[in-house]
Parts: structure tokens; C-alpha cells; sequence
């Protein structure tokens, strides 16, 4: 691994972040921040984008960094985890897994029916499952979180602990589709497939940080919201 290790913080250029560490781009776009902002401090373009600066610098800092411990005690608003994970729902349903597919559909000989067929099944079927974990986040988990910030009352038995245990990876099927590309698909074109296996290798690194944020940052800080709920009552 290349890039650079190390708390960021906010007096640090953003630029240098952009620069040492560029899978900051998806996160930055996430919390809404666009290019152009020359030499300003993490601080001074969060702030003029309306952005938490600490929630920020604890996303960011837990994605590059392996310190998972310090970034959860690292002060930030749920509030803005929350609406950086329903954007980044928006950009693997309505924009990431959308491009791989008519990559796919591109790259792939329809010559090569028995294959080819499967290849789109399999993706298929992955992107499926994708889409109804986060539509169950969009549905159920986001209402109850908001409404657990709200301090309203909340209906039935329901806790982030069934999230987690329905939290269940879909990785396995995308390596079934890795390994049919990789081991037996005969691409006429490698560079066309090849660039897809490329998107398909960076958007499973890119779903695996989602999970973290998820399962490191905004899980354990709606179980102690819970915790403090339940001490009150």
C-alpha cells in the first residue's frame, strides 16, 4: 500500500490529503465538497461546503489509517455519517454499479453465449443484492436512527444489533464473477476487459470501506445512543 498513513487533521491542506491519498476523491464527493479550493485547509473547505470538519477528518482518518479505535473516539455528528452513507448509496446504486454493467456488456463476446450469460447473471444477482441491503438502510435503519436522535418514540422491539446481524457480506459472488473473468472467460479484447476487472476490483475496495464506516464508526455510536436511552428509561 502506497499511500500515506497517518492522522489527518485540519489545519492540513486538502490538497496535500487529495494528492498523498487520491481515494479521498469518493469520500470527499460523499460529504459534497468539490474540486477548486486551492490552498485551503481541510477546515476552511469543509466549512465552506457546510460540512462537519470532524466528522471529516474521522471518516477520512479511518479509511486510510488501520487505527480503528481512535477514530471511533474521535468526536462527530451522527447526523452527517448518516447522510454520507445515503450519499454513498446514491453513487453505487444509481452511478457505480450502473457504469460496471455497460462496461461488461461492452467488454464481453455475446459469441460466447454460455459464458457471457452467466457472467451477467452473476453481476446481476451481486448488484441485486447490493441494492436491497442499502434500500433496507434507506427503509428501516435511517428512519429508526433519526428518529432515535429525535428522541421519539420508537416502535416495537427494533435496535441497530439486527442491522448488524443482517449485516452479511455479498462478497462471495462477486469473486465468482472475479474468478469466471479471470479463469475462463477468452476475451478477444483483454484491454476492455481488463479495465472492467479493474472498476470490479476498485468498487469492492470501495464497498468494503462503506461496510467499515458502517460497521466501525456508525454501529457502536447508535449502540451507545441506545445504551444511554435505555439508562434513562
Amino acid at each position: 500500500m502506497i499511500y500515506k498513513l497517518g492522522k489527518y487533521k485540519k489545519n492540513d491542506p486538502m490538497s496535500v490529503l487529495v494528492c498523498e491519498n487520491y481515494p479521498a476523491l469518493p469520500v470527499m464527493s460523499r460529504f459534497g465538497i468539490a474540486m477548486g479550493f486551492g490552498d485551503k485547509t481541510i477546515d476552511e473547505v469543509c466549512r465552506e461546503n457546510g460540512v462537519d470538519t470532524e466528522t471529516f477528518l474521522v471518516v477520512i482518518n479511518l479509511l486510510l489509517d488501520e487505527d480503528t479505535a481512535e477514530a471511533v473516539d474521535a468526536p462527530f455528528s451522527i447526523e452527517a455519517v448518516v447522510q454520507y452513507l445515503h450519499n454513498s448509496h446514491d453513487y453505487f446504486l444509481n452511478f457505480r454499479l450502473p457504469a460496471i454493467r455497460r462496461s461488461l456488456l461492452a467488454a464481453i463476446d455475446c459469441g460466447q453465449k454460455d459464458v457471457s450469460f452467466a457472467i451477467l447473471c452473476f453481476f446481476d444477482e451481486y448488484a441485486d443484492e447490493v441494492r436491497k441491503h442499502m434500500t433496507y438502510e434507506e427503509q428501516t435503519v435511517f428512519p429508526y436512527v433519526r428518529d432515535l436522535l429525535a428522541g421519539r418514540e420508537i416502535a416495537g422491539e427494533y435496535s441497530i444489533d439486527v442491522f448488524s446481524r443482517q449485516h452479511d457480506s455479498v462478497e462471495m459472488k462477486l469473486v465468482e464473477l472475479k474468478n469466471i473473468l479471470i479463469k475462463y472467460y477468452p476475451a478477444a479484447s483483454s484491454n476492455e476487459l481488463n479495465a472492467v476487472l479493474f472498476d470490479i476490483f476498485t468498487c469492492e475496495q470501495d464497498l468494503a470501506s462503506h461496510n467499515r464506516i458502517e460497521d466501525a464508526l456508525f454501529v457502536p455510536a447508535i449502540k451507545a445512543i441506545e445504551q444511554k436511552r435505555r439508562v434513562a428509561l
